[in-house]
């Protein structure tokens, strides 16, 4: 019933800025948290952020805070990944996932806290 899909990804250089988006069909899309994640290649599937249904709750990873931002549209069952200031240790495979249980606000950061994923979309950023 939900079936995330991530677009946006690319090369870029180090310093540069890329938005990801992820589209969510389904009708209780806008009842549930929406998380980002990444794996880079022999590393395992490691939190970036995430965002309450509503969209008044935002957590992040230490490692992207201050540069990477969180959004979502309910009304276009949409959601995205602003990221600034690209780092190399930014490269990865960047996923959309949906939690499974609706409302949660808390700071969900694992892969289990998700039910839903999206195939993934690649970022390389180039020093």
């Amino acid at each position: 019933q939900v079936q995330p899909v991530e677009s946006g990804g690319g090369l870029v250089q180090a310093g540069d800025s890329l938005r990801l988006s992820c589209a969510a069909s389904g009708r209780t899309f806008s009842s549930h948290m929406m998380g980002w994640f990444r794996q880079a290649p022999g590393k395992g599937r490691e939190f970036v952020a995430s965002i309450s249904w509503s969209g008044s709750t935002t957590y992040y990873a230490d490692s992207v805070k201050g540069r990477f931002t969180i959004s979502r549209d309910n009304a276009k069952n949409m959601a995205y990944l602003q990221m600034n200031t690209l780092k190399p240790e930014d490269t990865a495979v960047y996923y959309c996932a949906v939690r499974g249980i609706p409302f949660g606000s808390a700071k969900y950061t694992g892969t289990e806290d998700y039910g839903y994923w999206g195939q993934g979309t690649q970022v390389t950023i180039s020093s």
